[in-house]
């Protein structure tokens, strides 16, 4: 076996892309009406890829820890919400048009601020102005602006508003989080990169409210903690990085802001923000609602409004890091094989079960394997082509393990378990098939 040159981040780029949408991780959205900019739907292997990176985070900051609750809020809010948190006023990005070719432009993100990208016009741009990004609607059957709602930009401020049910309920005190996974929307200027940015998204957040005095040991606890789980499921070092925000970057609230960043072939993005966001957000909410939003400490015999540790993640942009990351070309036999190396826990199938031959001698067992299995893991089953396709077909999926049924099975009540990475095979039992499977795939 010789190795072939992993792809240049062009051709990664391209071909992620289209692995994506022929083995069903990710389709354009409407694309039989031509498609709707910027909106995508995810495949039978993209759902469960995407569910699989929803799991592994929920595990990490809720199943695993006894300081963390969740949460599901609403996603319309009434605009009181966003006057508090300073959306209404705050949220925006510089909008320039194009006076020639008409195209729109976040100013921000121009390389050359005087040169139109598209069609090449000098100093054709209109004067920046500020575009609010949050999508506007009216709940009721009535359009008037006492029935006007926002669509979240963020799941946070439902976290924020619910602090004193979830107190109260829960029974927690500082130091404790909320942590919640949901869609959020924003009417982004310029989406693009794929599932990178888009207007609608999957966030996966953590409100950690502690004593205002261990604000920055948490802080720096969230920065390791959130880095290394990139890494244990699977990420390289040299793909990631932790990146401070620089004093002018850091918003209004902020006394410490930090991004995970992945390489992604275009440079590198963000994957999540871990921000020490002080007692801002829950001081505005009492303020504007007149109700008390912090905490009595018996111990102390205190009262204080805790402050907020926040890591802050993209669902989808992570999921598509991880893609990027597993992505692999290796030469086989004078065949390139293309294998996604996810780690076990995000693969979307755990075990393919293959039977050699689409013969009726051997379905029975097959059908009884893939019983024996699927109340344990995530489980495909493939009949058709033969039986070298169908693995390649299964490490273009990145599932990790293939399980053969042959006709020596009916005799021996053995079955072949081949390994995605290294392409192993060894003969298991059925009856040791779950005990041999499961702590592989942990």
């Amino acid at each position: 076996m010789s190795e072939v040159s992993v792809p240049n981040d062009v051709t990664l780029m391209e071909k992620v892309v289209n692995l994506s949408k022929r083995r069903g991780f990710v389709f354009p959205s409407a694309e039989i009406y031509g498609g709707f900019r910027s909106t995508y739907d995810y495949g039978p292997i993209g759902v469960q890829l995407l569910r699989n990176v929803k799991d592994a985070w929920w595990r990490s900051m809720v199943q695993m820890r006894d300081d963390v609750v969740g949460l599901d809020a609403a996603i319309l809010s009434p605009p009181a919400i966003w006057e508090a948190s300073g959306h209404l006023k705050n949220f925006t990005d510089p909008l320039v048009d194009c006076r020639q070719c008409r195209e729109r432009y976040r100013e921000d993100q121009l390389e050359d601020p005087t040169t139109c990208p598209g069609c090449g016009g000098k100093g054709t741009f209109t004067e920046a102005r500020n575009f609010n990004l949050m999508f506007k609607t009216h709940a009721g059957p009535v359009e008037s602006d006492a029935a006007v709602a926002y669509l979240r930009p963020e799941t946070a401020q439902g976290m924020f508003v619910n602090f004193s049910n979830v107190l109260q309920a829960s029974r927690k005190k500082p130091p404790f989080g909320i942590a919640q996974i949901g869609k959020s929307f924003r009417n982004e200027i310029t989406p693009g990169n794929f599932v990178f940015r888009t207007r609608e998204f999957e966030q996966m957040e953590l409100e950690f409210f502690v004593p205002p005095e261990e604000a920055q040991q948490w802080y720096e606890y969230w920065c390791r903690t959130r880095y290394q789980w990139y890494v244990d499921l699977g990420i390289p070092e040299s793909k990631l990085r932790m990146r401070p925000h620089d004093p002018d970057e850091l918003s209004h609230y902020s006394s410490g802001t930090s991004d995970v960043e992945f390489l992604f072939p275009w440079g590198w993005g963000e994957l999540e923000g871990v921000a020490n966001r002080g007692d801002y957000d829950l001081t505005q909410h009492a303020t504007h609602s007149g109700e008390r939003l912090d905490y009595f400490d018996q111990a102390t015999n205190t009262r204080y409004v805790p402050h907020v540790i926040e890591p802050a993640a993209g669902a989808t942009r992570t999921m598509m890091a991880f893609l990027l990351a597993a992505y692999d070309e290796e030469e086989v036999r004078g065949e390139t094989r293309t294998v996604l190396r996810l780690h076990p826990r995000l693969a979307p199938y755990k075990v393919a079960v293959l039977p050699l031959s689409k013969k009726d001698d051997l379905m029975p067992m097959a059908r009884e394997v893939l019983a024996l299995l699927q109340p344990h893991v995530m489980c495909d089953f493939d009949e058709t082509q033969a039986i070298g396709r169908r693995y390649r077909r299964q490490d273009e999926l990145g599932t990790p393990f293939c399980v053969t049924i042959d006709f020596d099975s009916l005799t021996d009540q053995s079955v072949t378990v081949r390994e995605r990475d290294t392409m192993d095979q060894v003969r298991v039992p059925v009856a040791d098939l779950v005990a041999h499977l499961l702590p592989r795939l942990a």
